[in-house]
């Protein structure tokens, strides 16, 4: 959405305080998306209202001031820390005569710029085409006119309504696109739940140190960096917990407050393995003086995608950067998360994480042996279709015996199919 020359592009930033908690922003978090977007902050114009002015969002002499500091830095963007309707972003772009991005398009730039999959390609060009939707009107102006020529007189269309038109028809070939990437990660879901594979997904709060923690788990080479959006496109390892135990780890995209709806939307197919995830690791920055904040929105995001009824581990990172703060895990109590403390940078508290994970798979998988007669046979096939069946042994009245290790979920799944036999021919639970 920008065109950097090699220099940088020189950003006025704007900052409005609003009484209303549901729309206040973070201004050093503002200044963190900007930084990561490559930018150079030539000044910062602050401020109060009490609601948004219609026509520039700020008032007049506020948008004065804006103005003169982009002469006076002969600054490429002003960026607004707020999300901005189509009409008070060309309003200001005439009155200050530069591009006007709101808070929505920074951090739409700022994925197209991580994204590095053909997936993350797609899934970021959707969300921007979505958000550019409904600002077409936008440099057009001069082109509503209708088509004409030999051949082409009479109402046509004007170039407005074949952008539209055009930007639509992209729109519906992305979404179709990803829709088959959709399916290719639910096929993917269902042969680790055939191997009896659970998965492991890592969410928070942007620059919490998730991609830092999945390296060391997994002993990858995941980008990590010290900034907003580091990470975009999922990566699963595999990762061994002990006694012969093994799961998938799933390192996601980062959250932010006010996530913008396109994005949520242009994400789904990545932000699915958060939700059909067995556990939840939500990582948190224990430095950072916003974690309780940054808790809440994270779990209002959850809550969003449908994952928030998902079994969660908190896990604090970052003591090395806090004072007599050592590893340690606290085992929940009243419906709360388990809670580790650790630091991904020294290592310190890894191993905590993995028991606990341990812990919690150890609830979600049962081991029952079942009598299965000659009319229950269909329930055998299901069985070992989910790689459940461990050991077989026929009996003299030619049933059978199973040894069976199965997740809960598909047992209380298999329950309701059986209707009541597969109760009924369970003889012991281990």
């Amino acid at each position: 959405m920008f065109e950097r020359h090699a220099g940088g592009e020189n950003a006025v930033l704007v900052h409005i305080d609003l009484p209303d908690i549901q729309n206040r922003e973070d201004k050093d978090e503002f200044v963190e998306l900007a930084v990561s977007a490559g930018l150079e902050i030539k000044a910062i114009v602050g401020g109060s209202r009490k609601l948004p002015e219609p026509r520039y969002f700020i008032g007049t002499g506020k948008a004065d001031e804006i103005a003169q500091l982009v002469e006076e830095h002969q600054a490429d963007v002003v960026l607004f820390n707020h999300r901005l309707s189509p009409a008070q972003e060309r309003n200001i772009e005439r009155l200050v005569k530069c591009r006007v991005i709101d808070r929505t398009g920074l951090i739409l730039d700022i994925f197209a710029q991580r994204a590095q999959t053909h997936e993350g390609k797609l899934q970021v060009e959707l969300a921007q085409l979505n958000h550019l939707s409904t600002r077409l009107v936008r440099g057009w102006t001069h082109l509503e006119r209708q088509k004409g020529g030999i051949g082409l007189r009479g109402p046509g269309e004007t170039q407005l309504e074949t952008d539209r038109r055009l930007l639509r028809e992209r729109v519906k070939t992305i979404e179709k696109r990803l829709e088959k990437v959709e399916k290719q990660r639910e096929q993917g879901r269902r042969s680790r739940k055939r191997g009896q594979l659970s998965t492991v997904a890592i969410v928070g709060y942007t620059n919490a140190g998730k991609s830092t923690l999945f390296n060391l788990m997994t002993d990858s080479k995941v980008y990590a960096a010290d900034q907003l959006f580091a990470t975009l496109d999922p990566t699963l390892r595999k990762i061994e917990l002990g006694d012969g135990q093994s799961v998938i780890l799933s390192d996601t995209v980062g959250f932010i407050r006010h996530l913008p709806h396109d994005l949520v939307a242009a994400f789904k197919a990545t932000l699915q393995e958060s939700r059909q995830a067995d556990i939840l690791l939500h990582i948190i920055d224990a430095s950072d003086d916003r974690k309780d904040d940054n808790i809440e929105q994270v779990n209002q995001v959850l809550a969003e995608i449908g994952a928030d009824h998902i079994k969660t581990i908190a896990v604090y990172n970052k003591i090395d950067r806090l004072e007599q703060v050592s590893a340690k895990y606290n085992i929940g109590l009243d419906g709360n998360p388990d809670e580790v403390w650790c630091s991904a940078v020294t290592g310190e508290g890894i191993e905590l994480i993995k028991q606990s994970i341990a812990n919690h798979l150890a609830v979600d998988w049962l081991n029952v042996t079942v009598r299965l007669t000659n009319r229950d046979y269909d329930l055998r096939s299901e069985l070992y279709n989910l790689k459940a069946v461990e050991k077989e042994v026929s009996q003299d009245d030619a049933s059978i015996l199973l040894d069976i290790r199965i997740n809960q979920a598909d047992w209380q799944r298999l329950l309701r199919k059986s209707d009541g036999r597969l109760e009924k021919a369970a003889v012991a639970t281990i």
